[in-house]
């Protein structure tokens, strides 16, 4: 009797931790008795240097990174999954994290759904291995500024840089062509007030940003696939 409360305390302690993980982190390990994973939600806006309202759904960059090496050096954990479910942010927050993961020798997975959009776009191609379901869209645009500029052609040139930034890292990290990811980003009849596009998964698929269509059942086939290539 003493040692099933002893299992039973144990086991709700267990629960509440991983509860108290994905309130803080968004994230969870899964274990079972081959491998285990970590599931890490990247979700909302990516916050970068200043706070985002309470009201706003968002992840921490600051909370991220240093769960990325964490992660990377657990002896434990065997790979990662991503799921992407933003509608972007910060710029530099989220090229951070996805060199961080891009840069991981754990395998990884990233799988989009929802949206992944703006900076959600490279963030969803730094994983080893890329899927979206087919009801998720990414949104692919140039760099935006909100508020005063000063020093216009100096503001344009930082910008330009950083997209020319943005684009390079899609590319590396998946099959698209530079040329495709201008084309996408410039185009003016996709967005009522500005220039960008809005792709579904299969179009992703097609322009070479992610790798497959498919659902969790399928990213999780794939990881498990690499961690036993691996092992």
């Amino acid at each position: 009797m003493e040692n099933t409360d002893k299992n039973d305390a144990q086991s709700t302690s267990g629960g509440s931790e991983q509860l108290d993980d994905i309130i803080k982190s968004g994230s969870v390990v899964a274990k079972n008795s081959k491998e285990t994973i970590h599931c890490l939600s990247i979700i909302g806006q990516i916050e970068g240097h200043y706070l985002l309202p309470d009201s706003q759904k968002a992840t921490k960059y600051e909370h991220i990174i240093p769960l990325l090496v964490a992660i990377e050096e657990s002896d434990e954990i065997d790979g990662l999954l991503i799921v992407l479910n933003t509608m972007g942010g910060d710029v530099e927050a989220g090229l951070a994290i996805a060199e961080m993961i891009a840069s991981m020798t754990k395998p990884t997975v990233s799988l989009v759904l929802g949206g992944g959009h703006s900076i959600g776009v490279p963030l969803a191609t730094s994983a080893d291995k890329s899927f979206i379901v087919p009801s998720a869209t990414m949104t692919v645009h140039p760099v935006r500024i909100n508020g005063l500029v000063i020093g216009v052609p100096q503001t344009f040139r930082y910008f330009d840089e950083m997209q020319k930034r943005i684009i390079k890292f899609i590319c590396d990290h998946s099959r698209a062509s530079s040329e495709k990811i201008n084309e996408l980003m410039m185009r003016p009849d996709e967005m009522a007030t500005d220039v960008g596009s809005i792709i579904d998964g299969d179009e992703a698929v097609s322009y070479g940003i992610i790798d497959a269509v498919g659902g969790l059942s399928d990213a999780l086939a794939a990881l498990r696939e690499m961690i036993g290539e691996k092992g």
